[in-house]
């Protein structure tokens, strides 16, 4: 069952992510955009790493998200990974950014 939102790309499915906002079409959640952009990739290069979203799937979630912060706030937070639970390689990784 679909929830209607006052996004373009972005809805709710019960049955995908628990009716977590997600990219229509995908299974995607507007967390992983996010995530991507405070990690400091900018909007225009997210694509390169989640490429079945467009640039405007992309802009739309970050601007859904500014309107709904708390809450998508909430789900980052329920979906972080412990510091512990990552992997050295993972680390070495981010921390080279």
């Amino acid at each position: 069952m679909t929830t209607t939102t006052n996004s373009r790309y972005v809805t709710r499915q019960a049955d995908i992510l628990s009716g977590e906002p997600i990219i229509k079409g995908t299974r995607t959640p507007v967390r992983a955009i996010v995530e991507n952009w405070r990690l400091g990739i900018r909007p225009e290069e997210i694509p390169l790493h989640l490429p079945h979203l467009t640039l405007a799937q992309v802009f739309d979630a970050l601007s859904f998200y500014l309107d709904n912060q708390a809450e998508i706030n909430e789900y980052i937070e329920l979906n972080h990974v412990p510091d512990e639970l990552v992997h050295p390689a993972i680390k070495a990784r981010l921390n080279q950014k």
